[in-house]
């Protein structure tokens, strides 16, 4: 597939062109067009069976589209949170072997990331003692070793209680500004998705719409397809956004 335009000036990590993917004679995503650029938050959205996780898939190269193709720029390097990792509760595993398991080629780097992640003080617990969030974090941290141009996760904070999410996210942020890499994230949480994306793409086994968080909102299918719901973080979003420039009008935030 021929490069895009755009990644001749090094901006477009992926592009996928008209993709489509069926499993057991039922079509799971078709006609997926999307630009996943340098730097960028891009959340999608969906009820149960929309094909999301399938999408993430595709882009990382575990499935391989029907029809369609996916350019991904040279030596692209992806860090994936999975939703759910299963490991044997009985299985003796520490934090620091299970990160071990990873390669990472810069040992400077990775007690950056453990660090960062707030890993350290869990290395030595057993895995399977871990919390919820706990083990979000590590996972987060394995995904970070390779030094990701793109960080994809699914239904990171599942699980998690309010609080833990919003901390969850303000640490991914973080990492994202210090990496400058994209994030690629699957959320149900629509509030997360109105503060913090750039981009939002609604999914139900097709693309109904894209774009802003705010012109998402908007749109009739997405106000259709999450109800009171959407309407309700709309409104939230308009708030936080008019609270925000009333009393910040001199550090307006780009969403």
């Amino acid at each position: 597939m021929n490069a895009p335009i755009a990644s001749r000036q090094g901006t477009v990590l992926v592009d996928v062109k008209q993709v489509s993917l069926s499993a057991n004679s039922r079509r799971i995503i078709d006609d997926i067009n999307v630009e996943i650029t340098k730097g960028e938050i891009v959340t999608i959205v969906g009820p149960n069976g929309a094909g999301k996780s399938t999408l993430l898939k595709s882009i990382i190269g575990i499935v391989q589209p029907d029809s369609g193709q996916i350019w991904r720029k040279q030596k692209l390097t992806i860090g994936y949170v999975p939703q759910k990792l299963h490991i044997d509760q009985h299985l003796p595993l520490s934090v620091q072997r299970f990160l071990n398991l990873a390669s990472c080629d810069d040992a400077n780097w990775a007690k950056t990331s453990i660090d960062n992640c707030g890993v350290t003080s869990l290395l030595n617990r057993q895995v399977s003692t871990l919390s919820g969030g706990e083990f979000q974090r590590v996972l987060l941290c394995r995904a970070l070793f390779n030094k990701p141009d793109m960080l994809i996760m699914d239904e990171p904070t599942q699980g998690l209680d309010h609080l833990g999410t919003i901390g969850f996210y303000q640490q991914v942020i973080t990492l994202r500004d210090q990496l400058g890499c994209a994030i690629v994230m699957v959320s149900h949480e629509l509030h997360v998705v109105m503060s913090e994306s750039d981009r939002v793409i609604c999914l139900n086994g097709h693309i109904c719409c894209q774009g802003t968080p705010q012109q998402v909102a908007n749109n009739p299918e997405y106000l259709a397809m999450f109800g009171q719901e959407a309407a309700g973080m709309m409104a939230i979003y308009r708030h936080e956004h008019d609270h925000h420039h009333e009393h910040h009008s001199g550090d307006h935030h780009e969403h």
